[in-house]
């Protein structure tokens, strides 16, 4: 079932407190990612948790194994319910975030959706963007994340190539037919990303840019549960 999560990336809490506000009671999750906890730390995912409901904490965890899984234990100190790290960090990175008692969710990242193969080549001049992404997702999922971070186009595939894997999906590069694609490279509508079953879907400034959050939201849904029936789960 698709879970929408609203990404709060903005610089201040009381842009924060107005999104939560307008978006309340929606069921919704709430990504709290660099900038906002950045500027903010704890006081925003504490925001969150209070005014809106379940936390991603979207720090893209890459470091040394130890200090992952210590960073991992100071997120579910906060509250955090899911947090983030690169899975081109290592299985055994994951597997040290993974081992972490009580924990939140791992979500591991594979290749960012801003992200073309030709950004990849500082890797190899070689390098597939299709075979690195699945190399990943296998990594992170056999060393104990929960669910890999990918474009929604690569759901479909890795599903295919990985069907021994019950991997969950989260999926940022999620825009609106119409909307701007900013930085995103690789996207793919709200509606298509619930017809292909994708778990969490992120979707940021379509919702809190827009002249009335809560409407674009709820137009968001709408068009999700449309497309797939009986898809949309709300917590």
């Amino acid at each position: 079932m698709t879970q929408v999560i609203v990404a709060l990336d903005v610089d201040s809490m009381r842009r924060e407190r107005e999104l939560l506000l307008s978006l309340k009671d929606l069921g919704l999750w709430f990504k709290v990612g660099l900038q906002l906890f950045t500027a903010h730390g704890r006081r925003a995912v504490e925001l969150a948790r209070k005014e809106g409901g379940k936390v991603f904490l979207d720090l893209k965890l890459h470091d040394i194994p130890q200090t992952v899984a210590l960073s991992v234990r100071e997120a579910h100190k906060l509250g955090a319910d899911a947090v983030s790290l690169h899975l081109m960090g290592g299985a055994n990175m994951v597997r040290a975030a993974a081992e972490v008692s009580p924990r939140p969710k791992l979500w591991g990242v594979s290749v960012l959706t801003s992200m073309a193969e030709e950004d990849l080549k500082i890797f190899s001049p070689s390098v597939k963007l299709p075979a690195l992404i699945k190399s990943l997702a296998k990594t992170g999922w056999s060393a104990g994340a929960d669910a890999t971070i990918c474009s929604p186009r690569d759901v479909a595939r890795l599903r295919r190539e990985l069907p021994n894997l019950d991997m969950a999906f989260v999926t940022p590069g999620i825009r609106p037919a119409g909307a701007e694609l900013g930085d995103q490279a690789r996207v793919t509508t709200p509606a298509q990303a619930a017809a292909l079953g994708v778990d969490y879907i992120v979707i940021g400034r379509p919702i809190t840019h827009a002249p009335d959050p809560r409407k674009a939201a709820l137009a968001i849904l709408s068009e999700m549960q449309a497309a797939a029936p009986g898809a949309l789960e709300r917590r």
